[in-house]
């Protein structure tokens, strides 16, 4: 029997993982498996010490994906210096 996610066979006395919707998978493909295939809405974010979840807002989200944009101030600056 092979894995679904990578297709690399199931060696006996290893751990594997059988999901609610049939698909045997490796530990290490789980995450995976849920990720790809199930699609499950979830939020991002942090945890304060309190031990509550804290998520993370849209702007922090969106400086996040797109880490080398400048802010539009030190665009200015920077172009206006000669």
């Amino acid at each position: 029997m092979n894995c679904r996610v990578c297709g690399n066979p199931l060696f006996t006395s290893r751990t594997v993982f059988s999901c609610s919707c049939g698909s045997i998978t490796h530990a290490e493909c789980w995450e995976k498996h849920i990720v790809e295939s199930h699609k499950p809405a979830y939020t991002t974010g942090t945890f304060t010490i309190q031990g509550e979840f804290v998520p993370r807002s849209a702007e922090t989200e969106q400086q996040r994906l797109h880490p080398t944009e400048k802010e539009p101030i030190a665009l200015g600056m920077m172009q206006g210096a000669k």
